[in-house]
């Protein structure tokens, strides 16, 4: 068996063993083409025709990496991440060079020990080269665009890039992009703009769920840009030309091609609700998102759930919202694990009447439960997965559900009509529901109705969404992969969201990924974490550089959902940062129900650390959070209205000033309170800038001056906030009676 695929896996970061390198050479540049065969193979040859010659070479073999090995302590996530995908042989070879307008056919051929012969079908290689003739690149907007700087990347049947540079001031920051996990100010830095699944650690990795191609560029003069495109850009953000923003966008291919630009200028808020109304205008959910949100993966009973529930309230600790993942059968995703019903082979949707369950199961009866649970002021949101598993092959009615996407043709598709199967680690093989087709969306949504209309759900978390590789994957709208894979997340929401809102609900979607348009959808969190500081400051960075880009219902697994609990001073920091975040949640990952418990409830940590404060601590914290709801309601609205960040790093208020881009992690949350996180294990003492004006520390009630640097004692439970004085009339009440705070 030899296999070889120009373009590999498409996998946005890694090149495989069986493709081209690069996949779209430049003439006059050298490439290497690889084929990946069975250990058996001997020998392989490759056959080559372009315009003047015709030649016949081998191939050196060469043994590819396999995946790293998990170890039995790791989590079910990092199980599958790192699952051996089985040995395989590489074989490889330098390809002739090719000039302009010199296209290349090739093919293999190999053969094994017992003298068996294969040979592959034809590949073609067309060079491609840049000029200054091309398509047609239209700005919107005052111009930024350096004159004479845009070319275009062209092969024999297309145009396949355009570049061009924006200027760049000496004294100017560039914050944006999405969500950024690296630094907010990306200016020396090279970024892309592609939906991705990057399992922890994106701050190192320079990669997101939730990427934007829109930026701020903050100086004496502010000014935004928008690359108006779902096709992966490049950014180099100053990095190899210091006074230059060089944007390399991809194209359709086509003879013709065109790219928008659009240039805003103004405040942060005026650039951001003209931009909003362009692109996808965020709505005022209601007040019980602002509450305590609390979760495990471990939490995969009924009867553990209302546990859960009931020990908040036995320790006093108000909850609002209760996000149930492990609920399912884990095959159709919308049925409750070891509920017995008949199976529908039409595919047709059921009912809760449907559904026998047993008194002794894991799920005895979710309407009640669900029906407890908002007696006691609890919402209920259930997880969410937009792929039909299809490993281990499925059975049931989860097959059933399958076979009518396939014969309905509800999938996304390859090129060639035959179904997508997704490439990532994460459900590998799994069928993608085509949510641009009404008709997909309308069964896809018609399996979860009853979860909405009976059960009486609250909402969904849209985990997710990153699952779509291939630039010609083939989507029900017309849109090809390179442009309906980074929406593809966008339409997830969306949809979950119509669903929602039909049975007279909030839209309230919990989501990760995401792409332009999303600020329209729902809330969203900071995706996979471990419990360390360094997640805990590329968390505070990801919230800061979203909310730049619109995104108002944001927060992170505090503390980290990930691994080895974190310890009693990072959960309280965590656990006090998280109050001043337009979202407060926990979460625990899935860790085989081993003991001891890796769950992140305050009593869990406070128990496995032997710090009984903890609990106290976070008691008094969620006390507070529940009074912050309605200023947290109130100054979403305004954001919503006016488009000001909800969550605002001071850079984007004052751009030229020093003091705030050497403390990049201070905030306004609102309106009025300012928010001067701890980021780093042992800090007794911070420095803080307050901006002008009067602000009175919201812990002592003293009042400050603004406009200066002051340095503030920081205590182990406390997070630095403060209040604009002409709001503390009326904030004063919010933060009395709160002694462990004090």
């Amino acid at each position: 068996m030899i296999r070889h695929r120009p373009f590999g896996s498409e996998h946005p970061y890694l090149e495989t063993p069986d493709q081209r390198v690069p996949a779209r050479p430049l003439a006059g540049e050298t490439f290497e083409l690889r084929v990946a065969a069975a250990r058996s193979v001997q020998t392989v040859t490759c056959e080559w025709i372009d315009p003047s010659r015709t030649l016949t070479f081998p191939l050196v073999v060469e043994e590819a990496v396999d995946a790293p090995q998990a170890t039995e302590d790791d989590s079910h996530l990092a199980l599958a991440a790192t699952a051996k995908r089985g040995a395989r042989v590489s074989w490889t070879v330098q390809a002739p060079t090719l000039r302009t307008g010199e296209d290349a056919r090739y093919r293999f051929h190999s053969t094994d020990a017992a003298g068996r012969s294969i040979t592959s079908r034809w590949f073609m290689v067309s060079p491609s080269s840049w000029s200054d003739e091309g398509g047609s690149l239209d700005v919107e907007g005052a111009s930024r665009v350096v004159p004479g700087s845009t070319r275009w990347l062209r092969d024999s049947e297309g145009l396949l890039r355009v570049r061009f540079a924006l200027a760049l001031g000496e004294n100017e920051h560039v914050v944006g992009f999405g969500e950024r996990y690296d630094q907010l100010d990306q200016r020396g830095l090279n970024l892309d703009s592609v939906v991705f699944e990057q399992y922890k650690n994106q701050g190192e990795a320079a990669k997101t769920y939730l990427p934007m191609p829109f930026a701020h560029v903050l100086g004496a003069v502010g000014w935004a840009f928008h690359v108006e495109t779902a096709r992966r850009c490049w950014f180099d953000v100053g990095a190899s030309d210091s006074t230059a923003l060089w944007v390399e966008a991809a194209l359709g291919g086509g003879d013709h091609e065109s790219l928008t630009v659009r240039f805003l200028e103004g405040t942060v808020a005026e650039v951001l609700r003209q931009w909003l109304a362009a692109v996808g205008q965020p709505e005022v959910l209601p007040s019980w998102v602002f509450e305590l949100w609390a979760s495990s993966n471990e939490w995969n009973t009924q009867q553990r759930v209302l546990g859960e529930i009931e020990r908040h309230r036995a320790e006093e600790i108000p909850v609002g919202v209760v996000v149930i993942e492990a609920w399912s059968d884990e095959a159709t995703f919308t049925i409750f694990r070891d509920a017995e019903y008949e199976v529908h082979l039409d595919g047709e949707r059921h009912r809760l009447a449907d559904f026998r369950f047993r008194a002794e199961g894991a799920w005895p009866d979710p309407k009640k439960m669900v029906d407890t649970l908002h007696e006691q002021g609890v919402r209920v949101l259930l997880w969410q997965i937009p792929l039909a598993k299809m490993r281990p092959s499925p059975i049931g009615q989860a097959r059933a559900d399958a076979e009518t996407l396939l014969r309905n043709g509800l999938v996304v598709n390859e090129a060639d009509g035959r179904p997508y199967r997704n490439r990532g680690w994460w459900f590998p093989q799994g069928l993608m529901p085509d949510l641009t087709s009404p008709e997909a969306r309308v069964w896809w949504l018609a399996q979860r109705q009853y979860l909405v209309d009976e059960v009486g759900i609250d909402g969904f978390k849209t985990d997710g969404g990153e699952h779509a590789w291939g630039r010609d994957l083939s989507y029900a709208d017309g849109t090809r992969g390179d442009e309906g894979n980074n929406l593809f997340p966008v339409h997830y929401a969306a949809a979950y969201g119509e669903l929602l809102a039909q049975s007279g609900k909030a839209p309230v979607t919990f989501s990760r990924a995401g792409f332009t348009g999303s600020q329209a959808h729902g809330v969203f969190w900071a995706g996979d974490q471990d419990s360390n500081w360094e997640s805990l400051r590329s968390c505070l960075v990801a919230g800061l550089s979203a909310a730049a880009c619109g995104i108002i219902y944001w927060g992170w697994d505090l503390g980290g959902f990930s691994g080895e609990i974190p310890d009693a001073e990072l959960y309280m920091t965590a656990a006090a940062l998280s109050c001043f975040v337009p979202v407060m949640q926990y979460h625990s990952e899935f860790n085989h129900h081993r003991v001891p418990s890796r769950d992140r409830t305050p009593w869990n940590i406070a128990e496995r650390t032997a710090r009984p404060e903890v609990l106290t601590h976070f008691r008094r914290l969620a006390t507070l959070r529940s009074r912050l709801v309605p200023y947290l309601t109130r100054e979403a609205a305004v954001s919503v209205a006016t488009g000001r960040p909800l969550m605002q790093s001071l850079c984007l208020l004052e751009g030229t000033n020093d003091a705030v881009w050497a403390r990049p992690y201070e905030y306004l949350l609102g309106g009025d309170l300012l928010v001067a996180p701890v980021v780093a294990a042992g800090t007794r003492e911070q420095s803080v800038y307050l901006p002008s004006g009067e602000w009175i520390d919201v812990w002592s009630g003293k009042s400050v001056t603004g406009g200066v640097v002051i340095d503030a004692e920081v205590p182990v439970e406390r997070v630095l906030v403060w209040c604009r004085r002409e709001a503390w009339p009326d904030m004063k009440s919010l933060f009395v009676d709160l002694p462990a705070l004090h």
